[in-house]
């Protein structure tokens, strides 16, 4: 890496362009560590744009440390779906516990009470230190280790063969020592927004002229492409029962009944929060659905309410590619059992429910509301 005049040129040239280029982020109008450790727990997996009105409520919710703590873990849940990764939801609060009883609530200024904490590892620990205390610690994420890739021109699979590890010793190197916190910004800001994976913009990067990847014409090829895991392909069937008042059944998420409602893989896809119930599919969807809903709902009898299949509702979540094949049955009353909710079809925001449960109970009413519109025209 550079050393001398040419290290403290391109601290300069950065430093200079983050100041004047950088995003404007709620995040980063305050060294407070509850926001900065809030803004790296979301951004983690999720797009910038995407976290910003999350960001903004989840803090009007819970504005410290302590009000995180001691909230419904259900509350915090409620308040984080539709970000997804709801384990990060719950290692915030397992850590805001931690932090309130063991560091008189307030986020730890050392690395290894810090990298102690729940969801906390190196680079969250080191950017969450280094913005709000002003720790000599450098990041490396994704954007970073493109950008460090590029100005030396690594070739292969940066995390093979030592690359990530000689790539955090080039980001320690690199680390302007009088402004760490802003450094780290401007290197996740540049891989961000100039150095992206495709296309990147190299004729308005203000450390070009340091960069190898581009003297050499390997900008395209640099880093290399890291081979994406095999899909997984998984199949859920999921019953919505309708009442005649527009009232759904919700199950609770597994941990808290004393029964499992459904299976431990399905249980993991639905992010263990309230959902309809659901079976992972081997063969036949609806045939296992109603084997497994005479059990789960009607006491082991069988029930003949009819089974409308609703369309098909793809998801994702992370290697795994799920088809959920929705059923909705019309019912006369909603089954009374222990620890389930009574809630309206239209309305669920009552509980926290996934991405997945959520795009359910949208397929449902909305195949509810055009049968009804149907009949009340006399239609088919």
């Amino acid at each position: 890496m550079f050393t001398g005049p040419a290290l403290s040129r391109f601290r300069k040239k950065l430093l200079v362009w983050f100041s004047e280029f950088q995003r404007d982020l709620p995040w980063r109008r305050t060294k407070d560590p509850y926001c900065v450790w809030l803004s790296e727990i979301m951004l983690q997996q999720t797009r910038v744009a995407a976290a910003i009105p999350y960001y903004e409520r989840f803090l009007e919710r819970f504005p410290d440390v302590n009000a995180l703590a001691e909230a419904p873990e259900e509350e915090v849940l409620r308040a984080w779906a539709g970000l997804g990764y709801y384990c990060r939801a719950r290692n915030l609060q397992k850590a805001a516990k931690l932090i309130v009883v063991e560091n008189n609530s307030r986020f730890p200024g050392n690395l290894e009470k810090a990298l102690a904490l729940p969801g906390i590892g190196q680079y969250t620990a080191s950017a969450i230190l280094s913005i709000a205390y002003g720790r000599k610690l450098a990041v490396l994420d994704g954007n970073v280790a493109r950008v460090l890739a590029r100005l030396v021109a690594v070739r292969g699979d940066l995390h093979n063969d030592g690359r990530w590890q000689a790539l955090q010793k080039n980001a320690d190197t690199l680390l302007a020592p009088h402004a760490p916190g802003d450094w780290n910004q401007a290197m996740m800001e540049l891989g961000a927004t100039l150095c992206s994976p495709r296309s990147p913009q190299c004729l308005l990067c203000p450390v070009g002229e340091f960069c190898e990847a581009r003297k050499q014409g390997l900008t395209d090829r640099i880093p290399e492409k890291r081979r994406k895991r095999a899909a997984v392909q998984i199949t859920l069937a999921t019953l919505v029962l309708v009442d005649a008042k527009g009232d759904t059944l919700l199950f609770p998420p597994p941990k808290s009944s004393a029964k499992p409602e459904v299976t431990d893989d399905a249980a993991v896809l639905l992010s263990r929060m309230w959902h309809f119930p659901t079976v992972q599919v081997r063969q036949d969807a609806e045939s296992e659905l109603r084997k497994f809903a005479s059990q789960a709902i009607w006491g082991g009898k069988r029930s003949h309410a009819r089974l409308q299949a609703l369309v098909k509702v793809r998801h994702a979540v992370t290697h795994r590619q799920i088809t959920l094949q929705p059923f909705r049955a019309n019912v006369a009353k909603l089954p009374r059992l222990q620890h389930t909710k009574s809630l309206p079809l239209a309305d669920l925001s009552s509980v926290a429910i996934s991405n997945l449960t959520r795009k359910v109970a949208r397929q449902a009413f909305a195949e509810r509301y055009l049968l009804d519109g149907l009949q009340a025209t006399g239609g088919a």
